[in-house]
């Protein structure tokens, strides 16, 4: 891909990356991330939690619901950890974290 017409776009982890020179290049990476999770996983995300460049592309964190209970609060959750390479092609996913609705992080 030529230099030329590039946008540089800094993630949370301050790492530089390369996109197309569209400023909807991360918000379209991302939806095709989700998407592909989705179809492969069976699972409908809920809300993307974070994004960050790695070195060979990109890292999505998804939050999804494995189990709905009743209230809501004791509702299953999980967070996956999605894997693209630069252009958002799904390359692997695991899940990271699995949690009650209720409960917070102790930090």
């Amino acid at each position: 891909m030529p230099e030329e017409g590039l946008a540089a776009v800094t993630a949370n982890n301050g790492a530089r990356r390369r996109t197309n020179g569209s400023s909807d290049s991360l918000d379209g990476l991302v939806r095709r991330a989700v998407s592909e999770f989705s179809k492969l996983s069976g699972s409908m995300p809920e809300q993307v939690s974070g994004v960050r460049s790695t070195d060979d592309g990109w890292s999505v964190l998804v939050e999804v619901v494995e189990l709905e209970r009743i209230p809501s609060t004791t509702s299953i959750l999980s967070t996956y950890r999605v894997d693209t390479d630069e252009r958002g092609g799904l390359v692997g996913y695991e899940r990271i974290r699995r949690y009650t609705r209720s409960s917070i992080d102790a930090r």
